[in-house]
């Protein structure tokens, strides 16, 4: 088009309809005869007070979102000095008129109205323009449009994480969603949700990588899912089943409704580039929703309260907090393993809803029934997985993280405790039992039987993971035993 014009939204403040009903107003606020003067036939009708060919552009209210469109001030006083100049009369400025604060910032189309046919065409676009501004507004975290997404209750809010390897960035070890249909629940009767029984959940583990691949400095616990059972799934499949479950919760795409499904996320950036690597179909009309943003800015905006930083010292403006501190400063216990994709989806979305609504109950992880999970030895199926977060059972450590006698316990900073070997902490160890050092037994020359180190020999400065059910050790040992002792039977009493 050769009269494609763009302009900066600056300035462009007052409702285009709303100046014609000012004057209406006006006229009958004053009682003027407005129909017996020359200029009456530009306020016969709107379509005629449009003949004045008005320049506008579409925009939202930064506060209230909704689309407008809208003229300059200066185009108000351009129609009056036309009325003054056409027929002698001069008309003042009205102050009812809806004036708005735009919330774009970058340049926007301008066009001219001229006619009530035009001002149709534009007015069928503001609904594109409501969604265009709303995803902005969500995806920037800004609590007013994420509390009116979820006070909708017709919304579904998805949250995703995933786990890859650290040397190859392209090996997606883990996924795991969760997932509250507020739709459903509210046609249920359940409202507010309760995230135990209403959120959908999953766990999966790439099998090509399962007990093969670990990472070393973010350790990922994939058997530590602590709000379910863990599932294995082929590489080749994890997409599929990615694409399937993401379309179970969509709605069509569209250009001027939003989707019914939320896209949920602490720190979107990652998980959107492998979504995008695995080719996952997402609708353009699918709002993202970045919790870290979101809390920023309910901090930023005073709704957050006082903070202090770990160092004592008060929380900058602007500044972000990880998933782990988030749910800290909401008084959410985060003895759990994040570093599972699982766990992390999970506490993401508990997250959210607790930013949205303090009072939400907060669950608890499951627990297995037989041997605590975390004291399982390598040697365990895959098909079972621990099913308890990765802390240990409360006879152990009482709750905030107080021993039994009151003492605080000292975590290293950064990681996790050390729960086997060398308290000094000096030689790197695995957390798990699965996870285990490089000082296996099988790679460590065995001394002949009898010596003084047939049972304690390992390589320099690598002291070995303890585990409950290394029964390859055990049987070693117990034959050592036997053997001795057989040899012991044999020889000669002395008299």
């Amino acid at each position: 088009m050769s009269n494609f014009t763009l302009v900066d939204p600056n300035g462009w403040d007052c409702d285009l309809q709303s100046v014609y009903s000012a004057y209406m107003g006006h006229f009958q606020l004053h009682n003027i005869a407005w129909y017996e003067r020359s200029w009456s036939v530009f306020f016969e009708s709107f379509e005629e007070f449009l003949t004045f060919s008005w320049p506008s552009i579409t925009v939202t209210d930064a506060w209230t979102g909704r689309a407008h469109i809208v003229v300059r001030m200066s185009s108000v006083g351009a129609f009056l000095k036309m009325l003054k100049t056409r027929f002698g009369e001069t008309l003042p400025v009205v102050e009812n008129i809806l004036r708005i604060t735009p919330f774009e910032t970058s340049q926007r189309h301008l066009r001219t109205i001229s006619d009530y046919a035009s001002y149709k065409k534009v007015f069928s676009t503001l609904p594109a323009v409501v969604l265009s501004a709303q995803k902005v507004r969500v995806r920037n975290g800004e609590p007013k449009a994420i509390r009116e997404l979820w006070a909708s209750r017709d919304k579904t809010f998805l949250a995703l994480d995933f786990e890859w390897s650290e040397r190859n960035s392209a090996s997606c070890i883990e996924w795991g969603y969760a997932a509250v249909r507020c739709g459903h629940l509210d046609t249920a009767g359940a409202w507010p949700p309760d995230p135990e029984p209403n959120y959908r959940r999953g766990h999966y583990i790439v099998a090509e990588y399962a007990d093969k691949v670990h990472n070393r400095h973010k350790p990922s616990f994939p058997w530590a899912y602590a709000f379910g059972d863990s599932q294995l799934v082929p590489k080749a499949k994890l997409p599929q089943m990615i694409q399937a479950i993401v379309s179970s919760l969509i709605s069509p795409d569209s250009e001027t409704i939003p989707n019914t499904l939320v896209l949920v996320a602490h720190g979107t950036v990652g998980d959107l580039r492998r979504l995008e690597e695995m080719k996952i179909k997402l609708p353009h009309n699918l709002l993202i929703l970045d919790t870290m943003a979101l809390e920023r800015q309910l901090y930023s905006s005073g709704q957050r309260g006082a903070m202090q930083e770990p160092s004592g010292k008060p929380r900058e403006q602007g500044s972000n907090l990880s998933l782990t501190g988030m749910l800290q400063s909401l008084g959410v216990d985060t003895q759990r393993v994040l570093h599972n994709a699982g766990n992390a989806a999970f506490m993401c979305l508990l997250g959210l809803q607790m930013l949205l609504d303090p009072d939400t109950r907060v669950p608890t992880p499951r627990t297995h029934s037989g041997v605590p999970a975390m004291l399982r030895g390598p040697s365990r199926s895959p098909s079972m997985p621990p099913a308890i977060s990765f802390m240990p059972s409360p006879p152990l450590y009482s709750p905030m993280g107080m021993m039994p006698g009151g003492s605080p316990v000292m975590f290293p900073t950064g990681g996790s405790p050390d729960l086997h070997g060398d308290p000094s902490g000096a030689n790197r160890m695995s957390y798990f039992p699965n996870h285990r050092s490089v000082s296996d037994h099988r790679l460590t020359p065995t001394p002949p039987i009898g010596s003084s180190n047939s049972f304690s020999a390992r390589m320099p400065g690598r002291p070995r993971v303890s585990s409950t059910n290394d029964v390859g050790e055990m049987g070693e040992h117990l034959a050592a035993m036997n053997l001795k002792n057989k040899t012991v039977g044999h020889t000669p009493r002395s008299r």
